[in-house]
């Protein structure tokens, strides 16, 4: 039974982090294009230097789902390492269960930080957006 709670617990994560999955964003510097046209023109903008890119091939590389993947798995196995070497006093049950402990609270923790790490788009992404915006007067200072 417990077992049901941790699939719901974990679907209803992995539910939360697909509408995240939105690319990297450019940071704009405010500047003299900025204040004159405004954030919406801006993120216009941003979209269309976006979809000139991608239409080369180029794409950003990077999203909240693969960030969560990639810290779940790291999570689940450092995780079930820790935990197992925390439970030795306890013989092999001790250890059975400070795997299996570890492994869940790292899975969880693995998840939750991938999905709130900073993203970066591929460099060439990166650098052919910014090359775009710089053409239309706009100054970045990175990515989020």
């Amino acid at each position: 039974m417990a077992s049901r709670s941790w699939q719901r617990l974990i679907g209803i994560i992995l539910l939360l982090a697909v509408p995240a999955c939105a690319g990297p964003q450019p940071i704009l510097r405010s500047n003299k294009q900025l204040h004159l046209y405004g954030k919406q023109m801006a993120q216009q903008e941003i979209e269309s230097c976006r979809k000139q890119v991608e239409k080369t091939g180029l794409r950003p590389g990077t999203n909240q789902s693969v960030n969560a993947a990639t810290g779940a798995v790291l999570g689940l196995t450092l995780g079930g390492a820790v935990g197992a070497s925390a439970g030795i006093v306890g013989g092999l049950p001790g250890v059975t269960i400070g795997a299996a402990v570890g492994s869940g609270l790292g899975f969880v923790v693995g998840l939750l930080g991938g999905t709130f790490k900073p993203l970066e788009p591929e460099p060439p992404y990166a650098d052919a957006v910014t090359s775009c915006l710089k053409n239309k007067g706009y100054e970045i200072s990175g990515w989020e």
